[in-house]
């Protein structure tokens, strides 16, 4: 950066009087421009770097093994959902009958949206019994993978927002947290990647989408730059919402095709690929939750805590927003 040493958060808030905006500028150290070219390199990295290592993964041997990557595609979506996702929105401030609401919420929302297109779907084939047949098989496999990719989408937006929140807080909490994000989108965007695949999406068009879906972190992370205090106290709802997406696609149609094979030798492959996927979400989250729980029993933490409040103790250093040390709810979810 050309020698100019940066400006961390004890001196960005230290003026509690000044706006929300003026408390950025505090510090002529650093530039409001260089904090948001950041977010935006952050944020795209982010994205980039987890589908590569999601690709690398998934196009080697795992792509002859679609139909058994169904059970390993579900695994890994109901662990980030009920693992991840939805024990990061109810540890917020938000009432848990509130969080639970807005997951039903979005189960029931996308059962009719899902609805509503098969209904458009029946009626455009209407007496074209061939083609109807045809195309109803096609449609039933694709629906999966244009829903993954909306739960995607909130999720990664969230992440974005996330990012912003660290960097400006403290540009090296920022790359923290964004190795951190980018370490846990590895085993969902190889999970998101699979389930296209399964859905019929050729591979090149997955490998598409799924990077499309990932640029909703750049929408969150420069809308959170400009507009953080907003958007913060969403992060709970997106995280649930992201969690219905996830949970629908898995028990609606990832284990429905499994149930489908009906023969003995199938059933220990299906339980066994199902636990790696857990594990896997388990084991990209247990570093994470191991360094926050001992930071503080009391205080609730969220995605951007649980990720990062270990790392910066552990080398030493705190991000402070006026005053008080950082935690998830005071950055992320507080009114400033």
């Amino acid at each position: 950066m050309g020698g100019t040493p940066l400006c961390f958060a004890s001196r960005r808030f230290a003026c509690d009087g000044k706006s929300w905006l003026n408390r950025r500028l505090a510090c002529g150290r650093i530039t409001i421009d260089a904090i948001f070219l950041f977010i935006v390199i952050a944020t795209l990295a982010s994205g980039v770097l987890s589908l590569a290592g999601a690709a690398s993964l998934s196009l080697g041997l795992l792509s002859k093994l679609i139909d058994k990557m169904v059970s390993f595609s579900a695994g890994v979506l109901l662990g980030t959902a009920l693992l991840h996702l939805l024990p990061e929105s109810l540890e917020s401030h938000v009432d848990a009958h509130v969080i639970t609401g807005w997951l039903l919420g979005g189960l029931l929302g996308f059962f009719l949206l899902e609805k509503l297109a098969l209904l458009r779907h029946s009626h455009h084939h209407e007496g074209d019994g061939h083609h109807h047949e045809h195309g109803h098989d096609a449609h039933e496999a694709g629906k999966g993978g244009w829903m993954i990719l909306v739960g995607s989408a909130i999720h990664n937006f969230a992440d974005g927002v996330v990012i912003a929140a660290a960097f400006l807080t403290d540009p090296r909490l920022g790359v923290a947290a964004t190795v951190s994000i980018t370490v846990h989108e590895v085993a969902h965007k190889l999970g998101d990647f699979m389930v296209l695949l399964n859905a019929g999406f050729p591979r090149r068009k997955a490998l598409v989408l799924t990077l499309a879906s990932s640029l909703t972190a750049l929408a969150g992370g420069v809308l959170g730059y400009f507009m953080l205090d907003r958007l913060q106290s969403l992060i709970p709802y997106l995280l649930a919402l992201a969690a219905s997406s996830f949970i629908y696609i898995a028990v609606s149609d990832l284990m429905p095709q499994m149930q489908r094979r009906t023969s003995p030798r199938d059933a220990l492959p299906q339980i066994l690929l199902i636990a790696v996927g857990l594990a896997l979400v388990v084991w990209l989250n247990g570093h994470d939750h191991e360094h926050a729980h001992g930071r503080d029993h009391d205080a609730p933490r969220s995605a951007l805590a649980m990720s990062l409040a270990g790392v910066g103790g552990a080398y030493g250093w705190a991000p402070v927003a006026t005053g008080r040390r950082l935690s998830a709810h005071h950055s992320l979810h507080d009114p400033a």
